[in-house]
């Protein structure tokens, strides 16, 4: 997805117990802001449920954190998959710290306090309603910049939830609130941080997108309940002369995996084209996996080629250990490219392919070893029924191909 921000400080926010000569997080629910510029603050909500865990919560969606340190006056906190990490200092009875990711060279400040609300709401209802599907457009006043979404939000008294999809995938599960005509929604999930300010009329808004504190970008939209966007199988094609693809590229173990391998022959085998630092990625990881599980007795194969940022292999090799290990991925996650997530390089490693769009995008294979369908994009759970209109199709597919 555009704009991705891998900011691993959501589960750091917190107030305190005395543990032993040191401190320890507190039980209880708990407000975090995290530091966007001098005048915003990206709130979300989080519960610790003992000194070694806690919950980050947005909307519906609960992330379960466990691997907490406590080293001098100091709290660690490592979110799930992703691989920035949080130090805070513990004061009284809040935190105060900041979020740290090395290879992207992003710092943010945050604080935390115990507290319910997410965002303040009045008591009298909201001027609008925005519940409902918006056609989107950010960065409407740049050419190089500009692309399309689709809004999709619920409303109930001043809280809203939704996301906006675009076509390489949605931002996932947002939530806020709706006071007069400002509304304000914000994710935190251990990889996006994400804030959305807009002032809502009868059936316009206009906002802006901030991505942490390192991008910000404004977005217009309208209300427009048949709007959709283009057909996610349609965008990403093999290039004239090509019916298949082909690729040699290692795993974990060294062990150099192409399509040859004897152990894909006769198969119908979906390529995922990924990295382990993108949340839509994890979303689409964590389905393919059960997937997987459930139907590779059934002649189904899964590989997928991992695109990651960091500056070396070994570093490489260590997140997809990771993200195998938490996601319990049990289909091989080869190192396609590592020092750049960039989707021209990408195409450089698959050029067959008219362009990489999205990560992620996966690559339908027949028993034959011909290219049969490329989907652009993912949209998780967070879509709601998006989600479920796209496992149908995804489920359905694959029943054909395994059929044929």
């Amino acid at each position: 997805m555009k704009h991705i921000i891998i900011i691993v400080l959501a589960a750091s926010m917190f107030s305190c117990k005395e543990k032993g000569n040191t401190k320890a997080l507190e039980n209880g629910r708990y407000r975090a802001e995290l530091k966007v510029d001098d005048t915003l603050n990206l709130p979300f909500n989080f519960e610790v449920i003992s000194e070694n865990e806690l919950q980050v919560f947005n909307a519906e969606e609960v992330i379960e954190v466990n691997d907490i340190e406590y080293k001098n006056d100091s709290v660690y906190i490592q979110m799930p998959v992703f691989e920035g990490f949080m130090v805070a200092k513990i004061e009284d009875n809040s935190l105060k710290g900041r979020f740290v990711n090395p290879n992207l060279d992003r710092v943010m400040d945050f604080k935390a306090e115990k507290n319910d609300s997410r965002f303040e709401t009045y008591e009298s209802l909201s001027s609008f309603d925005v519940s409902g599907n918006w056609e989107t457009v950010f960065s409407p006043n740049s050419e190089e910049d500009r692309y399309i979404a689709k809004g999709v939000f619920k409303q109930n008294g001043n809280k809203v939830t939704g996301t906006f999809m675009t076509t390489t995938g949605d931002y996932r599960y947002l939530e806020g609130a709706l006071n007069g005509n400002q509304l304000k929604l914000s994710t935190f999930d251990g990889a996006h941080a994400f804030l959305f300010t807009a002032e809502v009329k009868d059936s316009t808004m206009n906002g802006m997108f901030y991505s942490g504190n390192h991008w910000k970008e404004p977005f217009s939209a309208k209300r427009n309940d048949t709007f959709q966007l283009p057909d996610a199988n349609q965008l990403t094609y093999l290039k004239e002369g090509y019916d298949t693809v082909a690729f040699s590229f290692p795993d974990e173990n060294g062990n150099i995996v192409s399509l040859n391998d004897e152990r894909f022959k006769g198969k119908v085998i979906l390529i995922q084209i990924m990295g382990t630092w993108c949340p839509n990625c994890l979303d689409e990881s964590k389905y393919y996996s059960e997937f997987y599980k459930n139907n590779k007795d059934q002649g189904l194969e899964i590989v997928a080629l991992a695109f990651e940022y960091v500056k070396t292999s070994e570093k490489a090799f260590q997140n997809i250990k990771r993200l195998k290990q938490d996601v319990g991925i049990e289909y091989p996650v080869l190192l396609a490219q590592h020092g750049s997530a960039s989707k021209v390089k990408a195409n450089e490693k698959l050029p067959m392919l008219n362009h990489v769009l999205s990560y992620p995008t996966t690559i339908f294979i027949d028993k034959s070893g011909k290219v049969r369908k490329i989907h652009t994009g993912f949209n998780g759970p967070a879509t709601g029924e998006k989600y479920m209109e796209f496992k149908i199709e995804f489920e359905g597919f694959i029943d054909e191909l395994l059929n044929e």
